[in-house]
């Protein structure tokens, strides 16, 4: 058992040092070498969402393994598994009704901050018979993704593509008139843009030629981070705000952290890392500092 378990360390621990952008390809290569760890696989690390559509209803939805049973994905939409019904697990009727009511919810949420992508809300139960008592105890998970497409050729070369695909899974126990919840989110994100430079190049005759070049900027990686709140509940439909309210404040606080702290660091390391304005320049910055710093280094004395 610790062997196996040291296994499955260790294939986790490859894939976090391999690219984000090839999650998929990786995690399909390590399923082909250790079969016997390939639900351990799926089941543990976070892929991009699939999109998929519901022909019956006409609209797109997301697929994870929260909603998987074999080859197929649950539609929100329908509730049925496509593209072949598999007569895999679907919520109960009082469910259902919320989660349809949360999946108009969040729609009008994605738009709102969003402006565009898609998103899918998928409840679970977690009591084999749930009954319909007034307390009840299920899980869900909250689907939203993203895409900047790649540029067209009329727009600029630097233009930036990527997606952002978020999921906040969440386990909901009543208590009466509240209710607990425990928040798991992770958001990966993969952002790539094309970038122009051009070298200055002094000959050995003193004249400067420049050339121009082109390379890429490649920027991915996922983060998670959790949660528990309880919220005051009056009826089975309070579970919408409260549930809406806790992804909203995670998204907020992850999309500020992202901001401020992983790009504003990488920024500053890449600035540090490489000057824009030229090593000439930088010498007469420096000397222009230096005589600034003795004149009033003067005034003092």
């Amino acid at each position: 058992m610790a062997e196996a378990d040291l296994t499955f360390d260790s294939l986790l621990d490859l894939l976090r040092r391999l690219p984000p952008t090839k999650v998929e390809d990786n995690v399909n290569a390590l399923c082909d070498l250790a079969p016997e760890y390939a639900d351990d696989l799926l089941g543990n690390v976070d892929q991009p969402l699939k999109v998929l559509t519901d022909g019956e209803k006409g609209r797109e939805f997301l697929g994870c393994d929260y909603n998987r049973d074999g080859d197929s994905f649950r539609s929100p939409w329908s509730n049925n598994y496509l593209p072949t019904s598999t007569g895999g697990p679907v919520p109960s009727s009082r469910l259902r009704e919320l989660e349809v009511s949360l999946n108009a919810a969040f729609d009008t949420y994605r738009e709102m901050y969003f402006e565009g992508g898609i998103s899918s809300v998928y409840l679970w139960d977690l009591e084999d018979d749930p009954g319909q008592g007034k307390e009840i105890n299920f899980a869900g998970v909250v689907l939203m993704k993203k895409v900047l497409s790649t540029p067209t050729s009329d727009q600029p070369e630097t233009t930036p593509s990527g997606s952002w695909d978020s999921l906040h899974v969440f386990e909901c126990q009543e208590r009466g008139r509240s209710a607990k919840y425990k928040l798991t989110s992770t958001v990966m994100l993969v952002l790539e843009t094309k970038t122009l430079a051009k070298a200055e190049l002094k000959g050995k005759d003193g004249e400067e030629s420049g050339s121009n070049g082109k390379g890429g900027v490649t920027l991915s990686g996922s983060m998670t981070r959790q949660a528990e709140v309880d919220h005051p509940l009056t009826n089975s439909a309070g579970h919408i705000p409260n549930i809406g309210r806790m992804v909203e404040d995670m998204e907020i606080k992850m999309r500020n952290l992202l901001s401020s702290v992983y790009f504003g660091k990488t920024k500053d390391v890449i600035n540090d890392l490489r000057s824009q304005s030229g090593l000439e320049m930088k010498s007469k910055e420096d000397l222009l500092r230096a005589e600034l710093a003795g004149k009033l280094g003067g005034r003092r004395g």
